[in-house]
């Protein structure tokens, strides 16, 4: 027997759907930027900081692409809150796919919602948790 593979249109609007509904515990979100785009490409996503490290109580936007090849392909992730992560491209905010593990690794079964919270919780690894951040409010 072989697996059906739900389209990118069915997949993208279960996501939307699941975004728009809310889950987890409300520490990261994300819906689509212009919701007249009919190929669901762009996206934003929130993320708000861990407890007990240095991104404590700082709400992080972010962008989110899915081309065409999603989700055979990766989303790409930019933040435009200024953060300082082991996996962030400092000079544009992009979360670099050679340093983060999921995007590196991508399988068509993970979702916008599970990438964002392993970005959440990238941020309370010990190589992260403690890094020094910019000031709040400052952007990419």
């Amino acid at each position: 027997m072989t697996g059906v593979t739900v389209p990118r249109s069915f997949r993208l609007l279960e996501e939307l759907d699941r975004g728009e509904k809310g889950f987890g515990d409300g520490t990261v979100s994300y819906g689509m930027e212009d919701p007249d785009d009919i190929h669901m490409r762009n996206w934003t996503g929130t993320i708000i900081g861990p407890g007990n490290t240095a991104h404590d109580g700082r709400i992080y936007s972010l962008k989110i692409h899915c081309d065409l090849n999603y989700p055979e392909q990766p989303p790409k992730i930019w933040f435009k809150s200024r953060i300082n992560l082991a996996c962030i491209d400092q000079r544009d905010g992009r979360v670099d796919p050679t340093k983060f593990a999921m995007l590196g690794a991508w399988k068509r079964e993970y979702t916008l919602e599970q990438v964002l919270t392993e970005i959440r919780r990238d941020m309370s690894s010990p190589q992260n948790r403690k890094l020094p951040q910019p000031p709040e409010g400052s952007n990419y």
